[in-house]
């Protein structure tokens, strides 16, 4: 049993993004703990099936549109919010404006659109949880994705204000930031992906117990690669030194797709 489990046993739990991926494993993580769980995705099918294979509620549509709905199929209560779904965008400086668009509406105002939703009964109870996927891209970047990576900075820095600006009213605050994951994301990434973050890729149910420890621990942010926390704190170090170490990791990356 992890060490989260009283933490969430008998919560009221909405998972988006989670017909697939790591928002499958936290469904299936919160569903064995105990909790009560929404399973939230855009596709009825894939919400429908991980739903019924943990004895959850199905609740299908946009992320941004379902606090409601959730809520009222949870019993009136929301306890933990996973705010999970998102856009692996690919493409540079140049990318198309609906790209960029759509990376932002997802990554980021999809967060903002719960928490505004959420945050008033929450305040008004004194305790509730926002839980953030977010990516190491948010707190390092992520080479061939700068629609991916600006919107993930963008969601840390949400996840990171909610935190410091509501916690002493009872809510808490998780943002979650692995590098490569096994799911079908990872493996939209192409040969970026292939050569930054397939090498160290983990198992979703890996980050599900990241999150679960984080939890037990009360911990902002959640680390499934701890490594990144070297990463990350020689990046705020040394920034040329860093930039530069990725800027030779480009170029490698450019002159093998030639």
């Amino acid at each position: 049993m992890n060490a989260g489990t009283h933490e969430v046993r008998g919560a009221a739990v909405v998972v988006t993004g989670a017909g697939g991926g790591i928002g499958a494993a936290l469904a299936r993580r919160f569903a064995a703990e105990g909790a009560r769980v929404v399973v939230n995705d855009l596709d009825p099918v894939r919400t429908e099936a991980v739903a019924d294979e943990i004895g959850a509620l199905a609740v299908p549509g946009d992320a941004s549109a379902i606090v409601d709905e959730a809520r009222e199929a949870l019993g009136g209560t929301v306890d933990i919010w996973c705010a999970n779904a998102g856009l692996a965008s690919a493409g540079d400086a140049f990318a198309d404006e609906a790209v960029w668009a759509a990376a932002w509406d997802v990554n980021v105002m999809a967060h903002v659109r719960a928490a505004r939703a959420l945050l008033p009964d929450w305040l008004e109870r004194g305790t509730g949880r926002f839980v953030s996927t977010v990516s190491a891209a948010g707190l390092l970047t992520m080479i061939g994705a700068a629609p991916y990576s600006v919107s993930k900075h963008g969601a840390h820095a949400f996840a990171e204000w909610l935190s410091l600006t509501y916690r002493h009213r009872g809510l808490k605050v998780h943002s979650i930031c692995p590098q490569g994951v096994r799911t079908d994301m990872l493996d939209a990434t192409g040969s970026a992906g292939d050569l930054v973050l397939v090498p160290t890729a983990i198992e979703p149910d890996a980050v599900a117990d990241a999150l679960l420890d984080a939890i037990a621990e009360d911990r902002f942010l959640v680390l499934p690669h701890p490594e990144v926390a070297d990463f990350y704190r020689n990046r705020a170090d040394d920034p040329e030194r860093w930039i530069g170490g990725m800027n030779k990791l480009q170029r490698h990356w450019e002159a093998g797709a030639r």
